[in-house]
């Protein structure tokens, strides 16, 4: 059986790395996913403890609960992608499991949001919407033939597995990917979009400085944002190439804060995260037949030369001046 682990909250990289190295304290096969869940295979541990996986489950969660004063939410489930959904099928700081029984996962997965499957963004919900499908088990009943038509062929196929509930991965032991991420949080609960914008502006460049010091370029985003009353959404977007250009970085950032469309919330913080990273010498890059894109990497190779001898702060957007 596969446990999808979700810590809450997005953890501070030291701590992340401590709660999977307590995870493999029950199973060495554990796979990270950064910045706030794991999966975790224990088909070979329950034997060794004695115990079945809603045990084991317990056991994390009280170890959890005792070393990092987090109360963790673990899904159980024959696979990874029906341990992530029942995980989120509910409140926070729960078991919850999916039996490896052919009618009980059909039962689960009836009624069960399109958007709430893996893949499915806004605006694939919409277009599935606008064919009357709105529900995993009605995208499972529907011809592979129709649903790639729609969407296409790889993403057609995929999204009717994933509808019936079916998972080829495997859990993947290995250390935690490396990301790089940042932080803003605000002093006072934030209503201000615009105020909501330059932070991520801030927060981009901060990435964008990181991963041209460490020569590294990303290929994915993700934001999360946390409200007022301490509940989290995440969004995630690969790039079309990978970079360090803070501008690009900033655009995609803006992007998935359009997304969400956040009228009148109360955001606390916002924090972005930089992953799939690889060596910027070896990345890609579009060419432009113009020459203000080597002006803006001229001019960012300049900020960047006065943070290394002047601190971080020394160079900023004018849109940021505010922010503290």
């Amino acid at each position: 059986m596969i446990l999808y682990v979700h810590f809450g909250d997005p953890q501070p990289e030291a701590t992340y790395h401590r709660l999977i190295d307590t995870l493999r304290e029950f199973t060495p096969v554990v796979q990270a996913l950064p910045p706030d869940a794991a999966l975790a295979d224990v088909s070979g541990s329950t034997r060794y403890f004695d115990c079945d996986a809603a045990g084991l489950a317990g056991l994390i969660r009280m170890r959890a609960a005792a070393v990092f004063d987090l109360d963790v939410t673990v899904g159980i489930g024959p696979n990874p992608l029906l341990a992530q959904l029942v995980a989120h099928r509910g409140e926070p700081g729960a078991i919850r499991a999916v039996p490896d029984d052919p009618e009980t996962i059909t039962r689960f997965l009836t009624s069960l949001p399109a958007a709430a499957l893996p893949g499915v963004g806004p605006a694939t919900a919409r277009t599935l919407a606008s064919y009357g499908l709105h529900t995993a088990d009605q995208i499972a009943a529907t011809p592979l033939l129709t649903l790639q038509r729609i969407l296409g062929t790889a993403t057609g196929r995929g999204l009717h597995e994933r509808a019936a509930g079916i998972d080829p991965s495997r859990v993947t032991a290995g250390a935690p990917p490396r990301t790089f991420s940042a932080e803003h949080r605000f002093v006072r609960d934030e209503l201000d979009a615009a105020r909501q914008r330059a932070a991520l502006t801030h927060l981009a460049e901060q990435l964008g400085a990181r991963l041209r010091g460490a020569r590294q370029a990303c290929r994915a985003l993700t934001l999360t944002v946390q409200y007022a009353d301490r509940s989290t959404t995440t969004r995630s977007r690969t790039l079309p190439e990978s970079t360090a250009h803070s501008p690009q970085l900033r655009a995609a950032a803006h992007a998935l804060h359009l997304t969400l469309g956040l009228q009148r919330a109360r955001v606390r913080s916002l924090t972005l995260r930089a992953s799939d990273l690889g060596d910027a010498a070896s990345a890609s890059r579009q060419l432009t037949f113009g020459p203000d894109d080597d002006k803006t990497r001229r001019i960012e190779a300049a900020a960047d030369r006065a943070r290394a001898r002047f601190g971080q702060e020394a160079v900023r957007p004018a849109s940021t001046a505010g922010l503290r």
